[in-house]
């Protein structure tokens, strides 16, 4: 079997999120999308995280921002599990960066209902091509 086909295959089918949790994603498609860091640090919880690749975490919202400060563009996020229980929760999923393209990564977002909307509290991804040596 092709590598490309077998991988294909091999993808978790996506899931649809309860309204507030697929809030979550599109808003964070849209700000990512349009390059705004701070409605992207926005979406998170005041002590929230970010744990990209290859960069060291990064804590709070005014960090996010900063973090995020020259990255975007064109973002399609899917879900693939979640669970909530109480005031937290959380969404596995995979990114890519067009509509019905082949997943370019995975991402797992923990979440911290505050005053009734679902935030980020923790960002963490990897892509799905081996590290660059």
């Amino acid at each position: 079997m092709l590598p490309f086909l077998t991988l294909f295959l091999a993808l978790e089918p996506s899931i649809s999120l309860p309204a507030p949790l697929d809030r979550v994603l599109r808003d964070y498609e849209q700000a990512w999308s349009a390059k705004n860091a701070a409605a992207l640090a926005a979406l998170f919880t005041a002590d929230g995280f970010v744990m990209a690749r290859d960069s060291d975490m990064v804590r709070g919202r005014a960090n996010i921002a900063k973090h995020y400060s020259n990255s975007g563009g064109p973002l399609f996020l899917r879900a693939v599990a979640f669970h909530t229980h109480g005031d937290t929760g959380f969404i596995l999923g995979a990114y890519t960066d067009a509509a019905n393209a082949p997943d370019r990564g995975k991402f797992t977002l923990t979440l911290r209902r505050e005053k009734g909307r679902w935030l980020i509290f923790s960002d963490m991804d990897n892509g799905n091509q081996p590290p660059r040596r």
